[in-house]
C-alpha cells in the first residue's frame, strides 16, 4: 500500500461487506454512501424484478438511477445479468463519492472486487482458493493507470453465482463494474468447451474481444494465463 498514512475500516450492510483503506477517516460518510445505494437498487429491484434474477443482459433505462445504469450497460459489455456487476458498482460509487470529500487516496474491497485509486504503486494479490498459485501472484498497477477496477470471479470459491470452473479469472478495466460483469462472464467459459492449456486459451482469446477491459489472468489449478496490459508478479518471496 505504499507508505502514507492510511486508515482501514469495514462497513457492513446486509450482504455488502467493504474493506476501506483510505487518506482520511470517513466510515460514516462511506456508510451512508452504502444505504443510499442500496436503497437505489433495492427501489429499483421493487419496480423492475427482472433486474435482480435475470442472467441475460436487460436493455438500458434511461430514468434508472446512475448506479443501476451502469450495471445495466456492464451486463450489456459482457452478455451477462445486470447483477453480475453489483460488487464491483457498489465499490466504485463508494470510493467516488469518498474522494469528492476531499481524499486522495482509496482502495474498496467488495467481496473480492476492488476500486483503486492511488498515487503509488499497488500490488494486488490473487486469491484462487486451493491452486498452488493462491496468494502466489498479483498484479502489479501503476498510479497513471488509476483510478481501476479489479475484479475477480471463481467457479470453486465464494458465494457468487459462477457456471465454470476456474480458480479464479481477475480482470482490469477503468469501470469497476464492467470489470465485475467481465469477470463472471470469462469465469463462465471456463470447464465449458476444454480443459487444461486450450481452456485457458480459450477464455482468453474471448477477453481480446472485450475493448473495454485492459487485462485478463486465468488460474486453473497449476496453470494460469494473462493476456493485456498486465504486469503480473510474485509474491510471499
Amino acid at each position: 500500500m505504499g507508505d502514507q498514512q492510511l486508515y482501514n475500516f469495514e462497513v457492513r450492510v446486509q450482504e455488502t461487506d467493504l474493506y476501506i483503506t483510505c487518506d482520511r477517516q470517513l466510515e460514516e460518510e462511506a456508510l451512508q454512501q452504502v444505504i443510499r445505494l442500496r436503497n437505489q437498487l433495492e427501489n429499483y429491484i421493487h419496480h423492475h424484478p427482472e433486474f435482480q434474477s435475470s442472467l441475460l443482459p436487460l436493455p438500458l433505462d434511461p430514468t434508472a438511477p446512475r448506479i443501476v445504469h451502469e450495471m445495466l450497460q456492464a451486463g450489456l459489455a459482457a452478455n451477462v445479468g445486470p447483477m453480475a456487476a453489483v460488487a464491483g458498482a457498489v465499490a466504485e460509487h463508494v470510493g467516488r463519492a469518498l474522494l469528492q470529500t476531499g481524499c486522495k487516496e482509496i482502495v474498496v474491497e467488495n467481496g473480492g472486487d476492488v476500486f483503486v485509486h492511488r498515487s503509488c504503486e499497488v500490488q494486488i494479490g490473487i486469491y484462487a482458493g486451493e491452486s498452488p498459485l493462491s496468494n502466489r501472484v498479483g498484479v502489479l498497477l501503476k498510479p497513471e493507470q488509476m483510478p481501476m477496477g479489479v475484479c475477480t470471479s471463481s467457479g470453486k470459491i465464494g458465494h457468487s453465482l459462477s457456471f465454470g470452473m476456474a480458480d479464479s479469472v481477475t480482470v482490469l478495466a477503468a469501470s469497476t463494474a464492467i470489470a465485475d460483469a467481465a469477470a463472471t462472464r470469462l469465469g463462465n467459459e471456463v470447464g465449458r468447451n476444454q480443459t487444461g492449456k486450450k481452456e485457458i486459451e480459450h477464455v482468453l482469446q474471448i477477453a481480446r474481444t472485450f475493448p473495454e477491459i485492459s487485462g485478463t489472468i486465468v488460474i486453473c489449478g497449476e496453470l494460469m494465463g494473462a493476456v493485456g496490459d498486465v504486469k503480473l508478479i510474485r509474491l510471499g518471496e
